[in-house]
């Protein structure tokens, strides 16, 4: 399965960057703040950054992985994530942010490294081949 992972690849791309994620842990999309709604540049960081689910930390560059996961384990994955953060950790709620990730990564090749700019995620770069 296709899935988002925190990485340091084209770290330094733009001067704000920033990897504070255990390399290869998968991430999500957060919610964007008040402060940074407008601004991805923004001081809280937010707009601009994926969510590691073990490290509850963040990262300016995620890959595109294919992992072993099965549907199953993903959306608990995230259920759990969201628990131990403290938000409502609905079966519901994590399966539909699944499910919105993996169309998110459908059409990208594997090792394709994005980054986000509010609700805008783009390919940063692409596998070499």
């Amino acid at each position: 399965m296709k899935v988002l992972v925190a990485t340091r690849r084209t770290q330094g791309r733009r001067t704000n960057d920033f990897h504070w994620c255990i390399e290869g842990e998968l991430v999500r999309i957060g919610e964007v703040c008040r402060k940074d709604r407008e601004d991805p540049d923004g001081r809280c960081r937010c707009g601009r950054g994926f969510g590691g689910l073990n490290s509850h930390k963040s990262t300016t560059t995620a890959m595109i992985a294919d992992t072993p996961l099965s549907y199953d384990d993903y959306v608990e994955a995230i259920r759990s994530s969201l628990q131990q953060q403290g938000w409502d950790p609905c079966e519901n709620c994590a399966a539909e942010e699944a499910e919105d990730l993996l169309a998110l990564v459908a059409d990208w090749p594997v090792g394709s490294i994005i980054e986000r700019r509010l609700d805008e995620v783009v390919v940063r770069s692409l596998p070499v081949e």
